[in-house]
């Protein structure tokens, strides 16, 4: 008899733990359609395509994007959009994007996978049902822009995040000096975001 209620016990605590790993790890915000930058966002003309870049994400808005503090995990959010000005269609799957800080170390670009991993690994996070990460994944993957479509007038704009870890995969602390800089496009471009 003991041993039946115990045995009841044991799985009925199963049965709960597995119950509360059903959810996704973080409850990251719908993607919707993001407003347009303001003009206040840094820009640059790359010869038919004007590249913007939103000033960085505060520990704030991280949270309450992500429900992860991407900046303490090392991470960094950077907001960019691409507008199609004029002329031939612009090919942006070979554009390449570098983030270098004032002292000129460089800054691994991270895919939104990578980013997720690296979130789940600077919090501790190992234990948790697959079904819950797979749908943490693709929440957090619609924030990431879209590279692989060109830029024409049928389909001018291209916004999401480019997400950078910091070069010794310590929290971002007020980085000096960051420069973006991107190939690939028609011309180089080099915006300073600080």
């Amino acid at each position: 008899m003991v041993n039946r209620q115990f045995l009841s016990i044991v799985l009925l605590a199963i049965l709960l733990f597995a119950s509360s790993c059903a959810g996704a790890l973080y409850k990251v915000k719908p993607a919707v359609e993001l407003p347009p930058l303001g003009e206040s966002a840094k820009h640059e003309s790359a010869g038919g395509v004007d590249v913007r870049v939103a000033p960085l994400m505060s520990d704030e808005e991280s949270q309450d994007l992500f429900e992860a503090n991407l900046p303490l995990s090392g991470i960094m959010p950077v907001r960019v959009e691409l507008v199609f000005e004029s002329g031939v269609p612009v090919e942006i799957k070979r554009a390449r994007f570098h983030l270098r800080d004032g002292e000129g170390k460089q800054w691994r670009l991270l895919s939104a996978k990578e980013t997720v991993s690296g979130l789940l690994k600077a919090n501790d996070v190992y234990t948790y049902n697959p079904n819950s990460r797979k749908q943490f994944e693709k929440e957090f993957v619609a924030y990431a822009i879209d590279l692989k479509s060109p830029l024409s007038d049928s389909d001018r704009r291209r916004q999401g995040f480019l997400f950078f870890q910091t070069p010794k995969k310590e929290p971002v602390e007020s980085p000096q000096g960051l420069v973006l800089s991107v190939e690939g496009l028609p011309q180089r471009v080099e915006l300073k975001l600080n």
